[in-house]
């Protein structure tokens, strides 16, 4: 699965021309065409101002959004790319949704998440309910620190944590295609230790070799589309060790299948990889199941 084209989606204050910037990499495994979204959400604007919506508050965020899209352009212009903009007065996931049917990307690209904790318990977050419509990965853009740092090569040291999932199978073919990108990519598994049978010494070591093989085998495949894999297994809380791996390893960004849980099961127990792109400091790329 090759990135050809991503669709970023920006409100402008949470996601700027530097953090697509830093997506650019991309070109040198076959990005040639951007397509920029900003949906304009009726409700939120009302409540900012106090009142009621107004036609000349929309003609007034358009005409700032095509000015930005505009010089935005005009870059990868220079970059001999394509590029498409959709400004529209909408709710933001149906309407990704619906320039995602309609364009086809590789990858759509969106900030954090925005809701409280209330909101997201009882509507689900942007990120959850994305991923789980949406039938294309999902980079979930981080700045690195408050003062909204980039980071210079998202592809640098990239974390994959593999659930042996159905998603992460389609995690694995969409990597294997970015070895003219990636620089060092860690592969990681989380034994959750809830799933431990047995507190035998012995038995402990030998789920820890199995695994280790799984990855070394899996890295294996990745060495031989000449992409520099490490393997990492943790045992524990998967989303306290995964974070602890990123950590440690300086990960650019985190790598996982998402959930196949219904969406009651969503809700009310979350998953590992919403919340990590929720809460975590770190850039996520997230694989929904396949379909």
């Amino acid at each position: 699965m090759k990135i050809k084209k991503l669709l970023f989606v920006t409100k402008f204050e949470s996601l700027c021309y530097d953090a697509l910037h830093s997506l650019l990499d991309l070109r040198k495994s076959g990005l040639e065409h951007v397509v920029f979204l900003n949906v304009i959400e009726r409700e939120k604007v009302s409540m900012r101002r106090g009142k009621g919506y107004v036609k000349e508050d929309e003609i007034r965020l358009k005409e700032i959004a095509n000015i930005r899209f505009i010089d935005w352009a005009e870059n990868l212009f220079e970059m001999g790319m394509e590029v498409g903009a959709y400004i529209e007065v909408a709710s933001l996931i149906p309407k990704i949704l619906d320039v995602v049917e309609k364009e086809k990307p590789d990858l759509v690209v969106i900030g954090r998440s925005q809701k409280g904790k209330l909101e997201q318990l009882y509507s689900r977050s942007d990120i959850t309910e994305l991923t789980r419509r949406s039938p294309v990965p999902i980079m979930v853009f981080k700045h690195l620190a408050e003062d909204k740092m980039v980071p210079a090569k998202l592809f640098e040291r990239p974390l994959f944590a593999t659930s042996w999932s159905n998603s992460s199978e389609k995690a694995v073919s969409c990597l294997k295609e970015l070895g003219s990108v990636i620089g060092e990519l860690h592969l990681m598994h989380v034994v959750n230790e809830k799933k431990l049978k047995t507190t035998d010494t012995h038995d402990v070591q030998a789920m820890r070799k199995k695994e280790r093989n799984r990855l070394e085998d899996l890295g294996n495949e990745f060495e031989q589309k000449g992409i520099s894999a490490r393997s990492h297994v943790y045992v524990g809380d998967p989303e306290t060790e995964i974070l602890k791996a990123a950590r440690e390893y300086q990960a650019t960004l985190i790598v996982l299948g998402f959930s196949d849980r219904t969406a009651l099961a969503e809700r009310w127990l979350g998953s590992i990889s919403r919340n990590i792109a929720d809460k975590s400091i770190f850039p996520c790329l997230l694989f929904p199941v396949k379909k």
